[in-house]
């Protein structure tokens, strides 16, 4: 191939690989990122949502399976690139760059399932990956959610480790 044809396919690849991410199907209005902001990149997460037994707040004789925090490896494209845990945090292995969330808003995710969230996002350290993140999408959720039965005082302390797995998308300002 010459030089001149080389040269104008690889011009033509630079809109594809600069395309904005498109946004999650299925999301409801409510879980749309602020207007101002596109989705940047997508990773899947794999691992547990974890709980532990302990009294219920308003009944100190009754007991239920109380959230504690999420742990999973993030990947992209199949490589491993980050953790997600307690905060909510996402961390990327390769620059350290990390994020915090609070959530927003929240969608049914189907029976079995942890629902979807919006999150804000807080940038919390680094100048890589995660920099810039101003809103996370989790959605496509599958497990996690919190044993139906079995916490009493017998079990208080306990933790349940519950597989799940998700799509988290992280949206920047334009």
């Amino acid at each position: 191939m010459n030089r001149p044809m080389l040269a104008l396919l690889s011009l033509a690849a630079i809109p594809c690989a600069m395309a904005a991410v498109a946004e999650p199907p299925g999301i409801s209005a409510a879980l749309r990122a602020p207007d101002g902001e596109q989705a940047d990149f997508v990773l899947q997460a794999q691992g547990v949502q974890i709980y532990a037994c302990k009294p219920r707040a308003n009944d100190a004789y009754a007991y239920q399976w109380t959230f504690v925090a999420p742990e999973a490896a993030l990947t992209e494209s199949g490589v491993s690139v980050g953790h997600h845990g307690a905060g909510p945090s996402w961390e990327s292995t390769s620059d350290r760059s990390s994020v915090k969330g609070a959530v927003k808003q929240r969608q049914d995710g189907g029976a079995g399932n942890i629902p979807w969230l919006l999150l804000a996002g807080t940038p919390a350290e680094g100048a890589g990956k995660f920099a810039g993140v101003t809103s996370i999408q989790r959605v496509a959720t599958k497990g996690g959610v919190e044993p139906a039965g079995g916490c009493d005082a017998s079990k208080e302390g306990q933790e349940v480790r519950v597989p799940y797995t998700a799509d988290y998308y992280f949206y920047k300002r334009r």
